[in-house]
């Protein structure tokens, strides 16, 4: 059934969930390499998404679903959450979180080019308007406004910042067909990811003497990025009758979260790190609007 005061409420815990993560990514960095980070956090995503699926009634699906697609959630695995998170987590090792949240929040505006190119949908005008404004506010931020200059504090930083953006459109690809249940579905992922991630963390030393701060860092980052807030945000999608509406909510995620960096961390947020989140978010706003068009013709 639908209802919409559910529906706010989990989408408005996600996006506030979601907000909090660049200043906990930077806290547990501080702690872990970014390899241990993944695992850690992988480890505590699994036994998160292992306890709402046995609350859901559905890990009795687990088995079943793997044995239908084994090589095609292997892939997604690999890429979701060991070769995606391995690389953002470099980025934010690389960047201020400043940088590296806008940057990989353009992700979307990839997805729009990345379905064009191998699901063969459709670019229209506004798209390409979308992706104008997108990348040209990655080229803002991170040049800190130095455009005609093209000068990067840390060109690796940004390169990873952007591949990400391309791991996570190609995810979401691959799972455009997918009919499987989500959580099922991203506990397959994580479940696959952990033992290569694992593997290679104890062949490169483990987790020596981490103290408690550092576990109860990557415990959240497992938690609140990787775990419970998708469950929020499916939750929030299945009890709304306005998808775009919902959608919308995310908008506001990354400024909380430069708010959070500048309070919390004390990381100095440059300006033009806002223009070039307005540019994204701009782009990002025409893709909903022409998604919305298209929603309001189809109903009539």
């Amino acid at each position: 059934m639908k209802n919409e005061k559910k529906a706010l409420a989990f989408g408005l815990g996600a996006v506030l969930l979601w907000s909090t993560v660049a200043t906990a990514f930077k806290i547990t960095l501080d702690y872990f390499s970014p390899l241990q980070m993944l695992t850690a956090a992988s480890l505590v995503s699994v036994l998160a998404l292992l306890t709402i699926a046995t609350v859901q009634g559905k890990l009795h699906q687990l088995m079943p679903t793997f044995k239908r697609k084994p090589l095609y959630y292997l892939c997604l695995g690999a890429i979701n959450p060991f070769i995606y998170y391995l690389v953002l987590f470099q980025a934010y090792h690389l960047l201020p979180a400043s940088q590296a949240q806008p940057i990989n929040y353009s992700w979307a505006i990839t997805l729009t080019l990345m379905a064009a190119l191998f699901l063969g949908q459709k670019i229209r005008p506004q798209d390409w308007v979308a992706c104008f404004l997108g990348y040209s506010g990655v080229v803002v931020i991170a040049t800190k406004g130095n455009v005609l200059e093209m000068s990067f504090d840390s060109p690796l930083g940004v390169g990873l910042a952007l591949l990400s953006t391309l791991l996570w459109a190609s995810y979401w690809i691959l799972n455009a067909k997918n009919d499987a249940d989500s959580v099922i579905s991203v506990l397959l992922s994580f479940s696959l990811s952990l033992p290569l991630s694992l593997t290679l963390c104890l062949l490169t030393g483990g987790f020596p003497n981490i103290p408690w701060q550092g576990w109860a860092a990557v415990s959240y980052v497992g938690l609140f990025e990787m775990g419970i807030t998708f469950v929020l945000w499916i939750n929030a999608l299945k009890y709304t009758e306005n998808t775009a509406r919902i959608s919308n909510l995310v908008f506001i995620s990354p400024f909380i979260s430069l708010l959070l960096l500048a309070t919390i961390i004390g990381e100095t947020i440059h300006p033009s790190t806002l223009i070039g989140l307005v540019l994204i978010i701009a782009g990002l706003v025409i893709q909903q609007l022409k998604l919305a068009r298209k929603a309001a013709a189809a109903k009539s």
